[in-house]
């Protein structure tokens, strides 16, 4: 990929070489998360780890930008999918080869609509700790309230770096370890600079507006759905509808994990994909 800030994990076993696994992070965060797992993985895959517009070292696009002037705050449910599209056709555009995609919270509904837009360049999706629509509403109740993330929007203009912070505390609650992962994540927040505000409030309504419910039947790649048990943010019963109505998925329970199963269980997650990415080629 070009244009977008990629790292590249190449491959170390299988005669240096390996199938494409790219990484895609959350809301706030940068590829840079994905560093001690993505070192592992490279034993066995040719990694990639993207920062999304606005993240880390990739600047935000002129298309977003003009997106998110017309849409935030309050983007019309009714063209929902638009910042989604967005980022989803810069990626595409910029990718040479069909991919394996691995999508963290808000990057797992990016990897969900890059394999309804673009199928033919998906082989395989891994959804960790996501949903396809991430607040509550009329018959949904595996989500957060509508109220705090718009709470989430409004603070962001005030308190910048304590509302992203505030936000890593609610990604760590509920599970083992939080006070570990919890400095690892701040840490790793500012390491690549402060992500742009307009991107932020644009991921937010990205999290505020999509609801990929109904097209789930219609994703026929192999997909894998790694949950925490504990997750407070992406509700495992979430990711147990996902697994129910993605005809070929399944469901990977993690026990006394919460939103970040590949940090706080390293060995377990990094066990599953590995299982799942060689599923069917031996």
């Amino acid at each position: 990929m070009v244009g977008l800030h990629v790292d590249n994990y190449e491959c170390s076993g299988a005669g240096g070489s390996g199938p494409p696994l790219l990484l895609i992070h959350g809301w706030a965060m940068h590829g840079g998360m994905w560093r001690a797992v993505a070192e592992r993985l490279a034993q066995h895959f040719h990694v990639l780890a993207v920062d999304l517009p606005g993240h880390g070292y990739s600047a935000v696009s002129s298309k977003w930008e003009v997106a998110s002037r017309k849409t935030v705050p309050h983007l019309p449910l009714t063209t929902h999918h638009l910042l989604l599209d967005s980022i989803v056709d810069e990626l595409s555009a910029q990718s040479s080869e069909p991919l394996n995609i691995c999508g963290w919270s808000l990057g797992g509904q990016v990897a969900l609509r890059w394999a309804m837009r673009y199928p033919q360049q998906v082989q395989r999706l891994m959804l960790v700790a996501s949903t396809p629509c991430f607040v509550r509403r009329e018959g949904w109740n595996h989500a957060m309230s509508m109220e705090l993330l718009l709470e989430f929007g409004a603070a962001l203009q005030q308190h910048y770096a304590l509302t992203l912070k505030r936000f890593l505390a609610l990604q760590v609650r509920g599970g083992g370890k939080e006070r570990e992962l919890l400095a690892i994540f701040r840490d790793i927040l500012f390491s690549r600079g402060e992500p742009d505000l307009n991107a932020l409030q644009c991921g937010l309504e990205i999290l505020r507006t999509c609801d990929l419910r109904s097209a789930l039947p219609s994703i026929t790649q192999p997909a894998l759905i790694v949950a925490g048990e504990c997750d407070a943010l992406a509700p495992i019963e979430a990711s147990q509808y996902m697994a129910q109505q993605m005809p070929f998925a399944e469901l990977v329970r993690i026990k006394g994990a919460a939103h970040a199963p590949f940090l706080s269980h390293a060995d377990e997650f990094i066990k599953h994909l590995v299982r799942f990415m060689n599923k069917g080629t031996g």
